[in-house]
């Protein structure tokens, strides 16, 4: 049961973006297109976030590209679908460039999109500029779970179906900005339950490092100093498996890079879209 309500939808006032639809076979997938006469630059969220959850990061980004958020299928405004694979999500990001006509764009993702973007990347279907993958999950066949149960999920979902407030949000994420925890409390019934089950299961059972390698240059992938998601073993192999890539730390940040230390991050963002772009 995927659920919106009106304070949720009247969020989209307040963000400087465009609402634009494109098709993917035969899912309509919803994106905020920031505008500008920047460089493209394709954003691809997490697991459970919908796109307006990124809207304070692609503000940061505007002076130097046109961000364009997507809305993944099974998130926010966008369909649901009947699979949710990341050549499914890869699908989907290479519908969004052809259909809003994006001359040589950046790929930008954090989490689930950093996979989504290294798949897609690694296609060579598309021409693009580079890349910027943001904490992707390591975890796969042989290296054990991904650090946050299914179960974890399911809860947060429950919650925000029943109708969660940015106060219950904030006990599981205290170091957000208010305005984020805000957002997050409206729009996580957005997400299908469905696709954040399967996304879970590809966490564990597909190898990033199967892909990783073949993601062509230039490429930045940016980390976490704390997120349990990149530990170090995983940041020496990144660094070894793909020795072209520029890797960036974030100092005092798991996971959730850019909600958990917005200044540093935001500034080795720009660092990594210069160094790619």
């Amino acid at each position: 049961m995927r659920t919106l309500s009106q304070p949720a939808l009247a969020d989209l006032a307040d963000v400087p973006a465009l609402s634009r639809w494109v098709r993917s076979g035969e899912l309509r997938l919803h994106v905020l297109d920031y505008g500008g006469d920047g460089v493209p630059l394709v954003v691809l969220p997490g697991i459970t976030s919908p796109a307006i959850t990124m809207d304070f990061v692609a503000r940061r980004l505007t002076s130097v590209a046109r961000p364009i958020v997507v809305d993944v299928r099974g998130r926010g405004l966008s369909d649901s679908a009947a699979t949710y694979t990341l050549d499914d999500y890869a699908d989907d990001t290479e519908a969004v460039v052809t259909g809003l006509g994006l001359d040589r764009p950046v790929l930008f993702g954090h989490s689930m999109g950093a996979r989504i973007a290294a798949v897609t990347a690694a296609r060579k279907s598309l021409p693009l500029r580079g890349s910027v993958l943001v904490d992707p999950p390591l975890s796969g066949p042989d290296r054990g779970p991904y650090p946050t149960s299914l179960a974890v999920f399911e809860e947060q979902l429950a919650q925000a179906q029943r109708g969660t407030t940015a106060d219950e949000v904030a006990l599981s994420w205290p170091r957000w900005p208010r305005r984020e925890q805000e957002l997050r409390a409206r729009w996580l019934a957005s997400c299908d339950a469905e696709a954040i089950a399967a996304t879970h299961r590809g966490f564990e059972t597909d190898d990033f490092f199967a892909v990783w390698p073949s993601v062509p240059a230039p490429v930045a992938l940016l980390h976490g100093a704390d997120s349990p998601v990149v530990p170090p073993e995983g940041v020496r192999e990144l660094a070894a498996s793909n020795p072209s890539a520029r890797l960036f730390e974030v100092p005092d940040a798991g996971h959730m890079v850019f909600w958990d230390n917005p200044g540093p991050a935001l500034a080795l963002l720009l660092d990594a879209l210069a160094a790619v772009s």
